[in-house]
């Protein structure tokens, strides 16, 4: 009936091993070493990448204020309307 794709050839010397999928644990390790690695990484880079969020925030704040200021009426020019 043919082979299989991964069976066209005979390899001589060599050996493979395999775990099947079904064996493996797919979260092995997942809290004992991803939880440090994560809190690891973020404290190596919030230097990095804090810094210009915290300008660019306050800027737009300050940007919008302004924007806001500049948009009201000034009380003093309805002063004489009734």
């Amino acid at each position: 009936m043919g082979r299989h794709f991964g069976e066209l050839a005979k390899i001589r010397g060599i050996i493979q091993y395999r775990l099947s999928p079904f064996e493996q644990k797919a979260f092995a390790g997942a809290i004992s070493h991803g939880v440090p690695n994560m809190f690891r990484r973020f404290r190596s880079n919030v230097f990095r990448v804090a810094p210009p969020l915290v300008v660019g925030y306050l800027v737009y704040d300050q940007v919008e204020k302004y924007h806001h200021h500049l948009n009201r009426k000034n009380p003093k020019d309805f002063e004489n309307d009734e």
